[in-house]
C-alpha cells in the first residue's frame, strides 16, 4: 500500500509475498503505511481527505543472474520490472512504478541498495536479484469516499 500527498510518499508498507487473502492484506498494509512506516509520523486526521491511494499487486518475483552491478543494470527493463536486493539479513525493493519519477536503470539500483541499507557502491557476490512486475491501482481517497456515498 503507498500513500501520497500530491507527489510526495506519505507511507509505503507491503509484503513481497502472499501472507493472507488479499483483501485482509490491503487492509492491514494500508493502516501499516498510516501509522506504522517509521519514515514518517503516524497520519494525521487533516491529511486523510487529501491522500491518494495506490495498490500495487505484486507478481512472482524472477531471480537475475548477474555477475556485476553493470550486468544487473544491463537487466533491468525500464518502467516494467521492480526490483528485490539482498544481502544477508539486508533486504531493499522499489515498485515498478518509481520508474515514473525519472530514474535510470543505475540511480535504480543505487536506491535499492540504500532501501537495503547498503552503500550505493556495494557489490558482493553473495547479492541475489530479483524483478517482478506489478498490477497498480491509484485512487484518490476522496474519489473513493464519494462512490461509498452514492
Amino acid at each position: 500500500m503507498t500513500l501520497n500527498l500530491g507527489r510526495r510518499l506519505r507511507g509505503c508498507i507491503g509484503s513481497l509475498r502472499p501472507r493472507r487473502p488479499l483483501a485482509a492484506d490491503v487492509a492491514w498494509n494500508a493502516l501499516a503505511a498510516a501509522f506504522a512506516d517509521l519514515r514518517f509520523p503516524p497520519l494525521g486526521g487533516e491529511e486523510y481527505p487529501r491522500l491518494d491511494l495506490g495498490v500495487s499487486v505484486l507478481g512472482t518475483p524472477v531471480e537475475i543472474a548477474c555477475a556485476s552491478e553493470a550486468a544487473l543494470v544491463a537487466a533491468l527493463r525500464s518502467g516494467i520490472d521492480g526490483l528485490i536486493l539482498t544481502e544477508g539479513k539486508r533486504r531493499g525493493t522499489l515498485l515498478p512504478q518509481v520508474w515514473r519519477d525519472g530514474m535510470n536503470p543505475a540511480q535504480f539500483v543505487r536506491t535499492v541498495k540504500r532501501k537495503a541499507g547498503l552503500a550505493e557502491d556495494y557489490w558482493s557476490d553473495a547479492m541475489r536479484a530479483w524483478r517482478y512486475g506489478a498490477e497498480s491501482f491509484d485512487e484518490p481517497v476522496a474519489s473513493i469516499e464519494a462512490r461509498g456515498a452514492r
